[in-house]
């Protein structure tokens, strides 16, 4: 038996994290989780339902950083830890210290951003190349994020294992109906046409200001439109806000937090992501829900994208930052109901080559294999 520990941090509801708890072959793994975070969280209270071995570090800010390390340390050591896997920032930087500290011979981090350091936080690069180098291997989620490990912070390609996101997309292909009639109600979107949805928090680099002006438009055409913007806060909200307040209130709805994102992608006639650049994305899991979920999709390559989304093939790609050429793909997409039917079949086939569940966890538990 193996024991692996995973160490997250700032995640309040992961499905990824309930997938691999409940996939991974508990005959030859021991599966524990360190959790940093200022509360509890349905993470936390999945595994304890789940009988999961969990502990939770408050971590609330950069002030708590000495004290959740010699925490995250003593816990490691209770759990007889001997592979450590860590994820998002915090808990990286912590992890992997706090497992080199003790000894434990396989250090594992799955990098979850690529550029945003380098275009936004330059000095966070360093504790970037910190964690690189104490790693003993590097989970990159895309080929985007492998080619920016190697080529702009120069790591060994040796030590950098490709691994897609898996999902359990049957999920997506079969939402619970119940769910959403509940969810139709909730949000008021009976009667609405078209929707058009947007799941990404209000952050610049998601380029959601490109499309609320394209929305605005296409009020003009379909006065009936609705806006619906998912996982709705962030630090670019206010600038978010500022555009909105150009639409009519009964046109667009913000919600922060949904869990059943599966029954929410099935409310919407057309989905939007559009980040403003091809290596910001690290992965873009709402490329694989939405195709998925059946939702015809107008894109940017960013992330995994680059790897398997094709115009005109199983979803309208756009050029980065451009209002206009989001606004005319939602209009060739209301007016082509054979192009949209051929996009949604053709992207429900494209996730299911690439992106199983079990393919992932088969992945994983390779490089869990001590030598």
């Amino acid at each position: 038996m193996i024991n692996v520990t995973y160490i997250i941090s700032n995640i309040d509801k992961a499905l990824a994290f309930e997938w691999i708890a409940e996939g991974l072959n508990a005959d030859k793994f021991k599966l524990s989780f360190i959790l940093l975070n200022p509360d509890n969280s349905y993470l936390e209270e999945y595994l304890k339902k789940q009988q999961i071995p969990v502990v939770r570090v408050t971590y609330r800010g950069k002030k708590d950083l000495f004290r959740a390390f010699w925490q995250v340390r003593k816990h490691l050591k209770q759990f007889k830890t001997q592979v450590v896997h860590c994820h998002l920032f915090e808990a990286t930087l912590l992890g992997i210290l706090a497992a080199r500290s003790l000894g434990i011979r396989k250090r594992i981090f799955t990098r979850h951003h690529t550029t945003l350091h380098h275009q936004y936080f330059p000095r966070a690069v360093y504790y970037d190349r910190f964690c690189n180098y104490w790693a003993t291997d590097i989970v990159a989620i895309s080929q985007t994020a492998r080619q920016i490990l190697i080529e702009q912070e120069f790591v060994k390609p040796q030590k950098i294992q490709l691994i897609h996101h898996g999902f359990q997309l049957n999920s997506f292909f079969n939402p619970n109906s119940l769910l959403i009639r509940q969810l139709e109600e909730k949000y008021k979107t009976k009667g609405k046409f078209p929707i058009l949805g947007i799941i990404a928090r209000h952050t610049h680099w998601k380029g959601i200001q490109y499309t609320i002006p394209a929305f605005e438009k296409l009020l003009k055409d379909y006065p009936n439109a609705y806006l619906l913007l998912a996982n709705a806060v962030g630090d670019y909200k206010p600038e978010i806000d500022k555009l909105l307040a150009k639409i009519p209130a009964s046109n667009y709805i913000q919600i922060t937090f949904e869990t059943e994102l599966a029954a929410l992608y099935r409310l919407l006639d057309i989905y939007v992501h559009v980040p403003i650049n091809e290596t910001i994305e690290a992965f873009g899991q709402t490329y694989v829900e939405a195709l998925a979920s059946e939702v015809p999709s107008i894109f940017t390559l960013s992330g995994v994208a680059v790897e398997f989304i094709k115009d005109k093939e199983n979803a309208l790609v756009v050029p980065f930052e451009n209002t206009e050429a989001i606004y005319e793909a939602m209009l060739t997409l209301l007016t082509d109901r054979e192009l949209g039917n051929r996009l949604t079949q053709q992207g429900k086939e494209s996730v299911q080559a690439m992106f199983s569940l079990e393919k992932m966890i088969q992945s994983l538990e390779k490089l869990y294999e001590i030598g």
